[in-house]
């Protein structure tokens, strides 16, 4: 079952976004080589609550955490720990919050120190996968568009691997609605695209093979032959003529550029 918002319902969702984007911009300033997953956690949770918020995953089937996070070869779901990070670390910090009961979601993989070129150039072509699939959620356009431009640009552009078995999602009055998103796909196929849709496009993408393994943890799900994976989303709104972003990673992306342990992947450096 589909759920199309209402224009009062999506500016809910924008707000609980917003938010979001809020939790991810605190941790764009303060993660660095020696802090730690639970650190950045609790800073994250701070500035949601602080909001006027709810931790959307805290809980979530028995997640324990605010923040999935997720490093290296682990691609999402990762559990914030206190093995502190080191340089030369890419790590995906995906975050939800819940306000007047709807939800928001994203997800920003960062980059710490010295960061080889090919898993930099993985970063930054898996984000302009993400640039290029949002603007497919126009009405008229199907489904199968979305997956096409992230899988287009990855693997038959360039030497990566979609992941299969994970996917992006409707999202409202519930974290993971109909339709799944997947990030890969045909032009032309599967459900049509309808105003009032609001959808996470998040892909997800691998340096090496597409298999997946999940960890012993019961949530960590990692790449397969332990390569680099990259992680970005946003939560649209389908538009008439262009899509409505409800997720704002500038505020993220300024935020890292006052923050030298972090790569800004907007740049060559």
């Amino acid at each position: 079952m589909i759920y199309y918002k209402t224009k009062e319902e999506i500016e809910k969702i924008r707000a609980s976004c917003s938010i979001v984007c809020e939790a991810l911009a605190r941790v764009g300033e303060i993660i660095r080589p020696g802090i730690t997953g639970l650190e950045i956690n609790a800073a994250a949770e701070e500035v949601i609550l602080d909001l006027g918020a709810i931790p959307a995953f805290k809980g979530y089937r028995g997640f324990p955490a605010t923040l999935c996070i997720s490093v290296n070869e682990c691609i999402v779901h990762g559990i914030p720990n206190n093995e502190p990070f080191i340089n030369g670390d890419i790590v995906s910090v995906d975050c939800g919050s819940l306000k007047d009961s709807f939800f928001g979601d994203s997800a920003f993989t960062f980059a710490l120190g010295d960061v080889p070129e090919e898993v930099m150039q993985l970063l930054k072509v898996t984000k302009q996968a993400l640039n290029e699939a949002i603007q497919e959620a126009v009405v008229g356009k199907r489904l199968g568009d979305i997956g096409f431009a992230v899988q287009e640009l990855c693997e038959r552009n360039h030497p990566y691997s979609v992941v299969r078995e994970l996917v992006g999602h409707g999202i409202g009055r519930n974290l993971h609605e109909a339709p799944e998103v997947p990030n890969y796909g045909k032009r032309g196929r599967g459900h049509r695209l309808k105003e009032g849709l609001v959808i996470a496009i998040e892909p997800m993408v691998n340096l090496g093979r597409k298999e997946v393994v999940q960890a012993k943890d019961g949530w960590t799900i990692r790449t397969k032959d332990f390569k680099p994976s990259a992680h970005y989303e946003y939560t649209v709104a389908v538009g008439k003529e262009e899509v409505d972003i409800l997720s704002d990673h500038s505020i993220i992306e300024d935020r890292i550029k006052n923050n030298q342990d972090v790569k800004d992947i907007s740049t060559k450096n």
